[in-house]
């Protein structure tokens, strides 16, 4: 029985991180075709599955897990030849977390990092879901509410503040609710209830049971917008929504619902000098900016 070879070691690491098969192919340069071929030689020299389907995608097997591993000894030893490789903070680090928290916290923390680390790159996958209980491929995850998983290690990074807020156009046009019972006349801007898969953003339901659905998407950046542009009443971060002047907050002595941010590793991944970079330049910047997250700045 053959060995594996280095090549097909680092095409598997490719479809973990990626997921299908497609666009793995195209960030390495190679057809559909190819890809199947080095996974099915792989898996004859390791005589066994290495992937297994999954809803949208492909998922490591235990067996495919133990060879994404050797695979990216592969690939860090690949980047110990690049230019600047005596510095350890280089390579990939595939995260995933909230529209907001990787606009205005990952970004910046990211952006930092690589003024010191040129070599490092970070792919930041934006969205709002529970920790995923197999996590190949995903380096970091950033969730709210406390992550429920296995074979894994979570760590509380800090909270943020939810408000209702209104544009002032439209509190001119349909005028300023006083008391939670009045905002039964509005409706809200928020997540799809439909679609929410974190229990612990259900708040408005719960605060305001009586608010019809005016605007509802699964993107928070439209939540704030839509707001903005007088669609109804948002509830929103206060992070986000505090950076518009021509948006008013209301009733903030009732509604101040506050959610923690977790963050999810997988427990080989900080023994990679890359991601555990990444974690505290994450802790940092959460730290710093912990008075615009509670609605305080």
């Amino acid at each position: 029985m053959a060995s594996p070879s280095p090549d097909q070691l680092l095409v598997l690491l490719e479809v973990s991180r990626a997921g299908k098969f497609t666009t793995a192919g195209a960030s390495l340069g190679l057809n559909h075709t190819t890809i199947a071929r080095k996974i099915a030689a792989l898996e004859k020299s390791l005589g066994g599955r290495v992937l297994a389907k999954a809803a949208g995608g492909w998922e490591l097997t235990p067996l495919g897990a133990r060879a994404v591993g050797v695979a990216e000894q592969v690939a860090d030893a690949v980047a110990r030849l690049a230019p600047g490789a005596d510095d350890p903070v280089t390579g990939v680090v595939r995260m995933t977390a909230t529209d907001g928290f990787s606009a205005y916290i990952a970004s910046p923390a990211v952006a930092e990092l690589r003024r010191d680390h040129p070599n490092l790159a970070v792919e930041l996958i934006t969205v709002t879901r529970r920790a995923l209980q197999q996590r190949s491929g995903v380096d970091i995850e950033v969730v709210v509410g406390e992550p429920q998983v296995h074979r894994a290690e979570a760590v509380r990074l800090g909270e943020y503040t939810l408000g209702m807020y209104a544009s002032r156009d439209y509190l001119e046009r349909h005028g300023a609710p006083e008391t939670p019972e009045e905002l039964a006349a509005h409706g809200l801007v928020y997540f799809v209830d439909s679609m929410l898969q974190v229990d612990d953003l259900d708040a408005p339901r719960r605060l305001a049971p009586e608010m019809r659905d005016g605007l509802t998407s699964t993107n928070v950046f439209v939540h704030v917008e839509a707001t903005r542009a007088g669609a109804g009443i948002g509830f929103l971060p206060c992070f986000m929504a505090d950076r518009h002047d021509d948006l008013v907050r209301l009733l903030p002595g009732y509604f101040q619902e506050q959610l923690p941010y977790w963050m999810v590793l997988r427990p080989d991944s900080m023994r990679k000098p890359a991601v555990a970079a990444v974690v505290d330049a994450l802790k940092r910047k959460v730290a710093e900016a912990r008075p615009v997250l509670m609605g305080a700045g």
